[in-house]
């Protein structure tokens, strides 16, 4: 049984920064690209982050560039979303996802295999 579990996140001011981790099991993690995606209340989902199977290649969405950083700890099963200088734009549900390339992730989650649950995160003004 394949599960993505997200944890980290909270209610934080805007400036502040937070990272939200998600361990992953039931895979051959080091085969999977892994990303972040948000969905705010009201909005559609939005692809934040995604790194590839390597960790060698990794993209942004242009509202997150310069701001989050996405990694992963092959040795762990893990993926990390460190966010930095958070607005209250930021504010949403993150979700951890696992697909067979960034590409599938970076379009928008399409065709992604497997989602966590997600976990919130509020950013106050």
């Amino acid at each position: 049984q394949v599960q993505l579990v997200e944890s980290g996140g909270g209610l934080v001011q805007a400036g502040d920064s937070l990272t939200l981790s998600c361990v992953v099991s039931g895979l051959t993690f080091s085969t999977y690209a892994m990303g972040w995606f948000r969905q705010a209340p009201g909005k559609e989902r939005e692809f934040v982050a995604a790194i590839s199977s390597s960790g060698g290649v990794r993209n942004y969405g242009d509202s997150v560039k310069g701001r989050f950083t996405i990694s992963r700890d092959i040795a762990k099963n893990m993926v990390y979303l460190q966010m930095n200088v958070l607005k209250p734009e930021d504010t949403a549900v993150y979700y951890c996802a696992a697909a067979r390339g960034t590409a599938t992730l970076a379009r928008g989650g399409v065709g992604v295999d497997y989602w966590g649950k997600g976990t919130l995160v509020t950013v106050s003004s």
